[in-house]
């Protein structure tokens, strides 16, 4: 039987979300109620894809001219699929996906590979249906990775400035409010790279009311004031460092690696993997050797993330 899209809508939010928790490569971050907090600056061009009236497959995805992103909004967005799928049924969804947007005169589809680490099964079909529709790979982010069962040591270095800390009786806090925090990743990075956030901190407090088990924040406080910190998203194998920040004190106390040794000994030992993202702009050509540096010596090595371009 051939496969069946339908466009995501409003009405399908109940099954998408219900399939994202099942789905193989199904992570928080594709639940409508986190992708839809920024629905105004993405135009939603989703699919559900079905065989025999049962969903199989989604494709979280938005419009931008003649352009598919899967998705400009998210981290990656590759094709979710259930556990059961078969390479053949991918190749089938490939070819209907392609004719859907091709019909509506796309002229290509951007995708961001989800690295194969934040899967709970094997889900690398859609990279093999790619290649047989002669998609390229027009960029590769370098993402930063510690396999914490197996973990290489902190550097002597960063191992002895934590020491110093635990010495001094800091302590690694869980706060509920982010505010306190967002103020000082928002004059780190005015100040040292010229931007901010990417999410606002009302954005980011309402997703962590929708998500509170996933999204985490832990600080370090010199006296009252927080000094350094870091913003965890828990995908459940792998958890990602989605935000860390440090001001000046921050950075001569060496509070972000307490945190983060401390995230990785104790909150979070049960996990396979730790990840600090990307040290990378324009898709993987311009590497920031500094900041790798530093996860580097904290025992992380690489894996890539893909970015494939496919003609219509």
């Amino acid at each position: 039987m051939s496969i069946i899209i339908n466009r995501y809508s409003v009405d399908s939010k109940l099954a998408w979300n219900s399939f994202i928790d099942k789905a193989k490569n199904g992570l928080f971050f594709f639940n409508r109620g986190f992708m839809d907090y920024h629905s105004d600056r993405f135009k939603d061009h989703s699919l559900m894809f079905y065989k025999e009236d049962i969903l199989i497959a989604v494709f979280p995805a938005n419009e931008n001219g003649d352009t598919i992103f899967s998705h400009q909004g998210l981290t990656f967005g590759s094709l979710l699929m259930e556990s059961k799928i078969k390479t053949i049924e991918v190749l089938e969804i490939f070819n209907a996906l392609i004719q859907y947007y091709k019909t509506l005169g796309f002229k290509k589809i951007l995708y961001k590979a989800i690295p194969p680490i934040f899967s709970s099964y094997p889900a690398q079909e859609d990279l093999y249906a790619l290649f047989r529709n002669n998609a390229s790979i027009v960029g590769r982010d370098i993402f930063s990775i510690i396999e914490i069962e197996n973990k290489l040591s902190f550097s002597s270095s960063k191992r002895n400035l934590i020491n110093k800390l635990i010495k001094k009786n800091y302590k690694v806090e869980n706060p509920g409010d982010f505010k306190g925090f967002w103020e000082l990743l928002t004059n780190v990075l005015k100040g040292q790279h010229n931007s901010k956030p990417t999410h606002s901190l009302e954005e980011i407090q309402k997703l962590k009311y929708d998500f509170k088990q996933e999204i985490q924040l832990f600080i370090v406080k010199e006296q009252e004031d927080i000094v350094s910190g870091v913003v965890v998203f828990d995908f459940g194998r792998v958890v990602h460092t989605q935000y860390m920040a440090s001001n000046e004190i921050g950075r001569k106390l060496s509070s972000l690696d307490f945190i983060n040794n401390y995230l990785m000994n104790e909150v979070y030992s049960n996990k396979k993997f730790f990840s600090f993202g990307t040290s990378n702009h324009n898709q993987g050509r311009i590497l920031n050797e500094g900041l790798i540096h530093q996860k580097e010596l904290m025992g992380a090595r690489g894996i890539v993330q893909d970015y494939y371009e496919l003609e219509l």
